[in-house]
């Protein structure tokens, strides 16, 4: 383990009793392992993000390790030990595989990767990395993305590999490349975002002549595939820390190539400044969002406050007063949301959730102080649907006005709509609005066959439940039959 560092013994001893509690916590399972490699004739050892988090007193149940053995090698020795194997990442080298066992007294489920010791390289038009195996664990932290990962502990005798400096950065917080930037981020140009994203997950700074290197060799994020740009910013973006990362994306240029909708939000403002920089507002608008999370960290919120003013910069107008007007941005915006998701291969349903919240999160300011009628209230919830609390935290955390007593009166009107909300479901399950009358009684009412009027008097009944609230049979039937008269 560690050795200790005179400069600082108090840190490091820090550092080295939560690495050793971690690693003891899940030796049975990983000495268990390496006991089965050492068998075999092969190293086993746990690496990269499994050692940083130990480190930081943080390892799950996730374990990395690395490992001479080929990956045909890999699979005889895991089949026999794991609980269940995959080779979904066997052409990268990698062998997945989980393994159920009780540790203290308490089942638990680890999952594992085992990759053989590797280099990977793009070129400058290939998206997928080109994979060699190595012979050496030097060989295999070299390649790795940063120094905090390219620590990797020998097992089973425990002994602390760190060639490239890694404690000390994981103690000044900083991250470095093992090798040049340059070179790193060759191999790989996904690395640039990672960046970004551990900045983000770990609050640590970047080293400058990584943010230099990410400055100059931003285009090479092209040849990476959305999926991979997508699961790296989502990362990011449910992080602890986003606004770090997501201001490095833009600063270093690499949002400009995958996320070009946050830095167009850097409107210039004009000389009277009669408009709020948009792009701060989004970041606090992310933040104030967070806060108001109940069940951990919610991707379809964050990407939501994210770009919920991404339409903006293309609605802007100066008007004839002298006031700063963007009007049905939130249309343009969710048009927009769309479009850019849908090239990041974000699923159908997020893409449709996120993007609703966009068109929608305007919404409430018509409300004003409590105008809205009962009917108007009804769409509201009818509209969001199943977003409707998200909606709620997405209205909330849009006021970011320095105004209190703007920002006080914004808060208790939107009180105001909750609380007629709660009433009404109370009173309605608006949360299910449906018509006063189904398909088969429309059928019978009319005495018409099924066909497209059934679809037209299911929405006519639809606006007068919204309209005028629950109603009982005998005057559904009676309103459907005069608008029946009519459409005759």
């Amino acid at each position: 383990m560690p050795n200790a560092n005179e400069d600082n013994p108090s840190a490091l001893n820090q550092v080295q009793s939560r690495a050793v509690s971690e690693l003891l916590r899940v030796s049975p399972v990983a000495d268990e392992l390496a006991r089965r490699f050492q068998e075999a004739g092969f190293s086993l050892a746990l690496v990269g993000g499994s050692v940083r988090d130990a480190l930081l007193g943080r390892l799950g149940n996730d374990l990395d390790f690395t490992t001479d053995a080929r990956p045909e090698d890999v699979l005889k020795i895991m089949r026999p030990w794991a609980d269940a194997v995959w080779e979904v990442g066997i052409a990268f080298g990698t062998v997945g595989g989980q393994k159920d066992t009780r540790v203290g007294g308490v089942s638990q489920s680890f999952q594992i990767e085992v990759t053989t010791y590797r280099s990977e390289a793009y070129d400058r038009t290939s998206r997928k990395p080109e994979v060699s195996y190595g012979d050496s664990i030097e060989e295999d932290l070299v390649r790795r993305d940063f120094t905090v990962n390219a620590m990797a502990v020998a097992l089973p005798e425990k002994e602390f590999i760190d060639p490239h400096g890694g404690l000390d950065d994981l103690a000044a917080r900083v991250l470095r490349t093992p090798s040049t930037p340059e070179a790193s981020f060759s191999d790989d140009p996904l690395r640039m975002m990672r960046a970004a994203r551990f900045a983000a997950q770990l609050d640590f700074e970047v080293a400058p002549d990584v943010v230099a290197a990410m400055k100059a060799m931003a285009e090479r994020i092209e040849i990476v595939s959305s999926e991979r740009v997508r699961d790296e910013l989502n990362k990011l973006v449910l992080s602890a820390h986003p606004r770090k990362g997501l201001t490095l994306l833009v600063d270093t240029g690499l949002a400009d190539r995958v996320l070009p909708e946050l830095p167009a939000l850097r409107l210039e403002r004009d000389e009277h400044h009669r408009h709020k920089d948009v792009y701060d507002h989004t970041l606090i608008v992310l933040e104030q969002a967070m806060a108001l999370e109940e069940d951990g960290p919610d991707l379809t919120l964050r990407l939501a406050a994210l770009l919920h003013d991404i339409g903006k910069p293309r609605t802007r107008r100066f008007e004839d007063d002298g006031r700063v007007s963007f009007h049905h941005h939130e249309v343009v915006g969710a048009k927009m949301t769309k479009k850019r998701m849908t090239e990041l291969k974000y699923s159908n349903e997020l893409v449709k959730d996120v993007s609703r919240l966009v068109e929608l999160h305007l919404r409430f300011h018509g409300y004003g102080t409590g105008e809205w009628t009962d009917s108007a209230v009804r769409r509201y919830v009818r509209d969001a649907g199943p977003l409707l609390d998200r909606l709620h935290k997405l209205t909330r955390s849009d006021c970011t006005t320095r105004n209190k007593r703007k920002a006080t009166t914004l808060s208790r009107a939107y009180d105001g709509l909750e609380e007629r909300i709660a009433q009404l479901q109370e009173q309605e399950e608006l949360d299910a609005i449906r018509p006063d009358l189904d398909g088969n009684q429309i059928m019978e009412i009319l005495g018409v066959a099924p066909g497209p009027v059934i679809g037209q008097a299911y929405k006519f009944l639809l606006e007068l439940r919204l309209e005028n609230g629950p109603t009982e049979y005998d005057a559904a039937a009676s309103a459907l039959k005069e608008w029946w008269a009519a459409q005759n």
